[in-house]
Parts: C-alpha cells; sequence; structure tokens
C-alpha cells in the first residue's frame, strides 16, 4: 500500500466497501483473483481499442504503461519471462490467428492475475506464476488469454456496452422517460454481465482447444483453476465453488472446472500432451512471492509499512489483503470490513475536513470527536447507511494523513473493535523494518522417505502450513511424494 487512493477510489468506497465479495476487488483480474477472499474470479477494467491499428499505437503505450505501473511495475526474472514468451509464441502458432504479434510482461504482484489488451499485450503477475504447478497449466491461461484476444471479445463488449448506454439516453433524454431508460440501464448492465459471463466459457474452451494444439496438456486448464478455487477456499474459509451473483462477470470458478474438463476429455484421455513440470519449476525457483516489504506486509497478526513507517494490529476474524492503494480486509461472512489507506491532506486543513473530503456518505456531525491516538492528532466520525454502520478515524502521522475504517452490517456497532484497532497504530521499530524479508519459491527435491508434512514444516507461512503446501504443489491429502521431483516451498 503507497500513497493515496485515487480520488475516484475515494468518493466510491462506502459502495465498494459494502459490496466487496473479496478484499481488493479494483485489483482482481481475468484470471481470477479476487483479493481478499483472494482469487474469485472477477474482471479488470481495461481500455477498450480496436486491435493492431496504428493509430492506436501511441494509446497502446500509454495504457500498457498505466497498467505495469498499477501492478508494482515489471518484475524481473529472465527465466520465466522466457518460458512464458516460448509458451506464447507456441500457442499462437495453434490458434486460430497463427499471425498475430503477442508480447508478454510479468507483473510484480503477489496477486493471481491474468489479462489482454486487444492489441495482444498480455500480462501476468509472478502471484499466478507460482501457483501454476508446471507449464501446461500457466500455457491453459495464455491460452485463455489469446482466445479474448483472437475472438476480439473487448471489442464486442465495448460495442455493446456503448449500443446499451445509447439506448438508455435516448430513452431517459429524447423520449424524456427517466423511470424507463433507469430500467433499461439497470437491465443492459445485468445483460452486459451475462455475456461477459458468456466470453469467459468461450475463452475457456478455445483456450484448452488451443493448449491441446500446441502439444500442451489440455487438462492443465482444469487442473489450474482447481488450484485457485482451493486457494479461494483457503483465503476466505468458506466453500469452493460459490455462484456469482447476476453482476459478476466472470462464472464461478466450480462451472469453469467442468467446462474445461469437458472440453478437455473430447480432445483425449488424461495423459494427453505434456506438462513439462521439471522445465516449469526450474524457471520459477527463487522468483519473490507474497508481498514486497517495501509496499508493507503482513506478518502474524501484524501489518507493518517500514516505508510509511506504520503498524498496526489485525482485528480478531479479519483477513486482510495488501493492494498497492490500500489495506483492505474482511471477516469470513463478510459482516465486518476494514480499511487502511493514506489520504491527501494539504498543510493546515483540519482532520475532520480530510474526513468530509473523502468520504462520500454523510457524517453524524455530532459523532466527529478529536483524539490523541499514540501521541498523533486523530478525529474519529460517524456514518450510518441503511444497512451498515462505519467508524472512521482520520490519524496525522509526520506529513502523512491515514485514515482507518470499519463497517459492521447490520445493528452492531463496531466501537469497541474499532477503537482497539486505531490505538494499535504504531511505528516501526527500525531494527523491526531490518528484519522484514522478502519471501521466495524455492524448489526442493523430494528424497526417499520424504512426506508432506515434512516439507510443509519448512514453509515460512503464518498458519496452516500443510494445506498451502498442498494447494501450492497440486497434491491431496494423503499425497506420497515422489522421489527426485521437485516442490515448491515458500522460504525467507
Amino acid at each position: 500500500m503507497v500513497g493515496a487512493l485515487q480520488h475516484r477510489l475515494r468518493a466510491k468506497f462506502a459502495r465498494r466497501l459494502i459490496a466487496l465479495g473479496g478484499l481488493a476487488a479494483a485489483l482482481a483480474g481475468c484470471a481470477g483473483e479476487q483479493t481478499g477472499t483472494i482469487l474469485a474470479p472477477a474482471t479488470i477494467a481495461v481500455p477498450a481499442q480496436a486491435p493492431r491499428t496504428t493509430g492506436r499505437r501511441m494509446a497502446d503505450e500509454a495504457d500498457h504503461a498505466k497498467l505495469v505501473a498499477s501492478f508494482g511495475g515489471e518484475y524481473r526474472a529472465p527465466a520465466t519471462l522466457r518460458l512464458l514468451t516460448e509458451v506464447t509464441d507456441r500457442l499462437v502458432r495453434a490458434s486460430e490467428r497463427p499471425d498475430e504479434a503477442y508480447a508478454v510482461t510479468l507483473l510484480d504482484s503477489p496477486v493471481v492475475n491474468a489479462f489482454a489488451l486487444p492489441s495482444g499485450r498480455l500480462y501476468v503477475t509472478r502471484g499466478l506464476v507460482a501457483l501454476a504447478s508446471d507449464t501446461s497449466e500457466v500455457a491453459a491461461v495464455l491460452a485463455h488469454e489469446i482466445a479474448h484476444v483472437t475472438l476480439r471479445h473487448a471489442t464486442a463488449r465495448t460495442e455493446m456496452a456503448l449500443r446499451s448506454q445509447l439506448v438508455s439516453r435516448v430513452v431517459a433524454d429524447v423520449l424524456n422517460d427517466p423511470a424507463t431508460g433507469a430500467q433499461m440501464e439497470s437491465q443492459s448492465k445485468v445483460t452486459l454481465a451475462r455475456f461477459s459471463r458468456d466470453q469467459e466459457l468461450e475463452a475457456d474452451a478455445a483456450g484448452v482447444k488451443t493448449l491441446a494444439g500446441a502439444g500442451f496438456d489440455p487438462f492443465g486448464a482444469a487442473r489450474f483453476l482447481n488450484a485457485l478455487n482451493r486457494t479461494t477456499a483457503m483465503k476466505n474459509g468458506t466453500g469452493s465453488g460459490a455462484e456469482p451473483d447476476m453482476l459478476a462477470t466472470h462464472p464461478g470458478t466450480a462451472e469453469r472446472i467442468n467446462l474445461v474438463t469437458r472440453a478437455a476429455r473430447r480432445i483425449g484421455a488424461p495423459g494427453l500432451g505434456v506438462d513439462e513440470r521439471a522445465r516449469f519449476l526450474a524457471a520459477i525457483d527463487g522468483i519473490a512471492y507474497g508481498d514486497n516489504p517495501g509496499d508493507g506486509m503482513v506478518r502474524g497478526n501484524r501489518f507493518l509499512h517500514p516505508s510509511l513507517g506504520i503498524a498496526f494490529e489485525i482485528p480478531d476474524g479479519i483477513a486482510v489483503e495488501n493492494t498497492r492503494n490500500a489495506v483492505l480486509g474482511t471477516t469470513r461472512d463478510g459482516s465486518r470490513r476494514i480499511l487502511f489507506d493514506q489520504v491527501e491532506s494539504s498543510t493546515g486543513r483540519s482532520l475532520d475536513d480530510v474526513l468530509k473530503a473523502t468520504w462520500n456518505d454523510g457524517i453524524d456531525a455530532a459523532s466527529i470527536e478529536n483524539r490523541i491516538v499514540g501521541g498523533r492528532p486523530a478525529v474519529f466520525a460517524v456514518s450510518k447507511g441503511k444497512d451498515w454502520t462505519f467508524r472512521l478515524a482520520a490519524i496525522r502521522v509526520g506529513e502523512g494523513t491515514f485514515r482507518m475504517i470499519m463497517a459492521a452490517k447490520g445493528s452492531a456497532d463496531p466501537d469497541a473493535a474499532f477503537r482497539r484497532w486505531v490505538d494499535s497504530l504504531s511505528g516501526v521499530d527500525p531494527d523491526e523494518a531490518r528484519s522484514l524479508k522478502p519471501l521466495h519459491l524455492r524448489i526442493v527435491t523430494a528424497s526417499s522417505g520424504d512426506t508432506t508434512e515434512q516439507l510443509a514444516a519448512r514453509m515460512v507461512v503464518p498458519d496452516r502450513a500443510l494445506d498451502r503446501f498442498l494447494a501450492l504443489n497440486g497434491l491431496e491429502r494423503g499425497a506420497v511424494l515422489k522421489p527426485g521431483q521437485g516442490y515448491k516451498l515458500i522460504e525467507e
């Protein structure tokens, strides 16, 4: 989490906090990261443009630069990028449009994400690469994104959205019927969401076909989606394969697993194609895993940001996700949520003015309370909606101003938990900051007699080491390790 949330995100936070099915929906992408329950499929809004027209080259470069910056920049891992590029070239030759040109960018982000621009730029995060267990799995993701481009999905989606907006505007303005216009706009959103879900399933099916045509194991798509589903369940504490709501732009992961499995079976029985596991593991050995300490990180029940010099205790029962713009958190049932971010504050501006300016809904004027928290000036306030109560605080730390927000659904007032959370805000001890080391994936070779429990015990993770080891390596409980085969561990 660095810098201030953009004004657009700040203004809409109240609505987004309530609507969050995961922790960092703003960063969720095509491969399926719902951050916060991390990993339930969502879609990233990427600029739509006509594919491959020279007049759009400068716009494409600008879009590329913005996307790379929003995902932490490019991640430098030559062996990994070389593998991704070679796999992409192989897939393109087996696609419906082998003459198209593609370029892959590896992003320095821990979220599990992949997406494409219509121009042929493909993006894969290091978090997604870390989750895959072999070359065919990461090839399945790339084949899916290539299918979006070859099927011209972004262009079709944009055209449908523009038509829907035009019809709604004509009805509302020209025909002077705002009520019907609003109704048609609502219906068009549902239609567009359904259209997007259909596109995802179409890209899944086309991707499996391309995967097999390139000589990869077509069942790699199902394996990767299953790993995605398991990670989702582990993050949010709920089951897997939840059904999407009416406006979800992606189908449920369970539905996608069924579809790609059927598509693979139509091609042949398991064992068809190659997975190139050893080659893939060698290419990702040593890549960074999880948060970059410079952007803040979770250690146990604390969030620490050495660059900003702040830390706080994570409230009980809250699972948090650190994004580049904010720390977001939710309970398993979604009834309580938190946000921590840095906001812009000009010199001399009062903290209550900061809260009012950065909060889109009404604040109860009688609730505004000036306090000192850990020797720092702070202002507390309350904002109540129909179904939610929001506790807000703005705190000045040095030259920076931070917001801490806790939302509770229903009649519950989160005041006591909120005050404990705010009171936990502290500085970061220099020695502690120096002790924070980035985590990495290490590939270890199993020896005769090694068990999943033994290797899992070597993982540097906050909890559920065995579950994390199994999901990371595509293994089920009770699996027997194969001597001489490589397995992924998370180590400092």
